[in-house]
């Protein structure tokens, strides 16, 4: 069916000019179709690019929600990391304190005795903390800063508990150190040459004499093993203790033994009785400090008056 054809005249009422415009109407529909439905086309674009941001909004906020659900757990997992270490330093600050007068006789141990307790040390720390802080500054991840804080954590973590084994070793030698006086009573001999007490003649004394009482305490100066209870030719009657780390003290002229072979002792318990057994001229205290094998003079460690318990 041909289409239908208007004309649209125009005239100028001025000049009576009449202009005239023949306009069919199909493509006069179709244009004014295009020109409604254009606005319509750009809405619906628009919603559509629109529900698209929603989509990938939504998305991205899921993302969002489970890496922080990750970094979540992994900031648990490093604040109970430093709060181990955290109880660590304070355990470690309590158990480290240590009596200035014990800590000046353990100085005074020869120096094989304390290398022997404290044993070796760790190094290349300090490189280690550089090699970390620079491989920090590096990282680009969120995931890979926390995988190389937790690291680090273990690797602060191991070396708090090298700290603290010789913590226990220096304790353990404080605990072995011989720093207390074995009885109460007056020094009448130190250790060295002398005149020998009964024949006059030049002598070496291998210890120290404490004059005291028949009968009066006699103490252990550190914790230790008693190895020997029992008469010993001039010695009399004799105590030995192991405290380990190659220290032994002995105890001589005794007239009682309180305890036995095997047994355990701490510094300040009652081990015997003053008497004038063996070699003696009176009642005193022979008291004698082993390190390796070696007499050292006891002189030099002891800080601590005795304690009755």
């Amino acid at each position: 069916m041909p289409s239908r054809r208007f004309t649209i005249l125009v005239a100028d009422r001025s000049t009576g000019v009449v202009r005239r415009a023949t306009v069919s109407l199909r493509p006069a529909a179709i244009a004014l179709s295009i020109v409604l439905a254009t606005p319509v086309l750009i809405g619906l674009g628009a919603a559509w690019k629109g529900w698209n941001d929603v989509a990938e909004l939504r998305a991205s906020h899921q993302e969002f929600l489970i890496e922080n659900s990750n970094y979540r757990e992994a900031t648990e997992a490093l604040a109970g990391q430093i709060e181990s270490l955290q109880a660590a330093i304070s355990d470690l600050s309590a158990r480290s304190a240590l009596d200035p007068n014990l800590a000046r006789a353990m100085n005074r141990l020869p120096a094989i005795v304390r290398s022997r307790a404290m044993g070796g040390t760790t190094a290349g720390g300090s490189r280690e903390d550089l090699s970390y802080a620079r491989t920090l500054s590096a990282l680009t991840t969120p995931e890979d800063t926390f995988g190389l804080l937790r690291t680090l954590l273990g690797s602060l973590e191991d070396r708090l508990n090298v700290v603290a084994r010789n913590v226990e070793r220096r304790n353990a030698l404080a605990n072995a150190t011989p720093s207390m006086w074995p009885a109460y009573g007056w020094l009448s001999s130190g250790m060295g040459p002398r005149r020998d007490p009964i024949t006059g003649g030049p002598d070496y004394h291998s210890g120290l004499d404490i004059t005291g009482e028949r009968g009066q305490p006699v103490y252990a100066t550190a914790a230790g093993t008693v190895r020997h209870v029992g008469y010993q030719g001039a010695y009399g009657n004799l105590i030995v203790i192991d405290h380990g780390f190659g220290l032994e003290t002995r105890y001589g002229h005794l007239q009682r033994f309180l305890v036995r072979p095997g047994m355990k002792v701490q510094r300040g318990d009652t081990i015997a009785q003053i008497g004038a057994t063996g070699r003696t001229t009176g009642y005193h205290l022979h008291y004698e400090v082993v390190a390796n094998g070696r007499l050292i003079n006891p002189l030099q460690l002891l800080t601590q008056q005795p304690t009755r318990r």
